[in-house]
Formats: C-alpha cells, structure tokens, sequence
C-alpha cells in the first residue's frame, strides 16, 4: 500500500543513522514494528499484579515426563 507521508526529515535522518539502515522505508517499518512492540509490552505489564492463580494448582505435576 503506497502512502505519501509528511514526515520530520531531521527525525529520519537520526533514525537512519541510529538504526544503521539504508533506505527511509526500513527505518519507517522497523520504527513501526518498535512502537508496536513497546505497547504490546505496556499492555502487559499492565497486567502484573491482575491475575488470581488457583491456590490448589500443582505446578510440579505439569513437569513430570510422561513415558
């Protein structure tokens, strides 16, 4: 999908030096994936402290080798 963006050319040009890439559309895309991954993390560490686990649960039962 073409899209023509206006994008800060001091700020691509940083990130082109910082990620020691090539083109403007590999750092567009890794910057992209980046975000993506710093809030997918965010959600998660949102989660800390959230879940209740089950008092009865055998953990070591699920590491038992089966034959």
């Amino acid at each position: 999908m073409a899209t023509n963006l206006a994008i800060n050319t001091d700020l691509l040009e940083a990130a082109l030096k910082k990620g020691g890439l090539k083109t403007k559309r590999e750092t567009v895309n890794l910057a992209l994936k980046e975000f993506i991954q710093k809030r997918e993390c965010a959600e998660i560490i949102e989660l800390f402290g959230k879940v209740s686990y089950d008092n009865d649960y055998d953990y070591k039962q699920g590491r038992q080798r089966r034959s």
